[in-house]
């Protein structure tokens, strides 16, 4: 194997990439557990939080997150039992349900995020000055577009009623 291969660039971009986003979420994941959140559930109610209407299908939901169907479908189950979220049915199709973030959901996000916030602009956004940071959050959606087209999936106001 030549070792340019292994000096190439593109290498160092996922290893880079890997790194702080593990990183990054060890520091984030500490924080929330603070406030008795997993981190896939504080990614949940901030998606439902951010959604119109403080909800999503939740085929929609699994496809914003890293959540398959079925892995969407348990972590809602138990975020539902715990108050945080409750589901709703979709009037346009039956097999369809909405996840949507319940007044206790929204008021344990509410005192989780000022914290949460501080740790991001800390070790993240704060790193950066304001044209790297807009650079890399275009960067990081022309990748994240590329690479998974339906995370953005229900994000839109639903004009149609579907």
């Amino acid at each position: 194997m030549s070792d340019e291969l292994l000096d190439d660039p593109r290498l160092t971009a996922v290893g880079l990439l890997a790194e702080t986003f593990i990183g990054l979420m060890n520091r984030l994941t500490a924080q929330l557990e603070t406030h008795g959140l997993s981190g896939i559930a504080f990614e949940v109610l901030l998606r439902l939080a951010r959604s119109p209407g403080n909800r999503l299908r939740m085929s929609d939901l699994a496809a914003q997150t890293s959540l398959s169907t079925s892995g969407a479908t348990r972590v809602v189950d138990r975020m539902e039992r715990d108050g945080l979220v409750t589901r709703t049915p979709c009037p346009t199709d039956r097999r369809s349900s909405y996840a949507v973030v319940s007044e206790a959901g929204m008021a344990l996000l509410h005192e989780a995020l000022p914290g949460h916030l501080e740790l991001v602009e800390r070790w993240f956004t704060g790193q950066l000055d304001p044209a790297a940071l807009r650079a890399l959050l275009d960067g990081l959606r022309t990748v994240r577009d590329a690479i998974h087209p339906d995370a953005v999936a229900g994000a839109a106001a639903e004009t149609d009623g579907t």
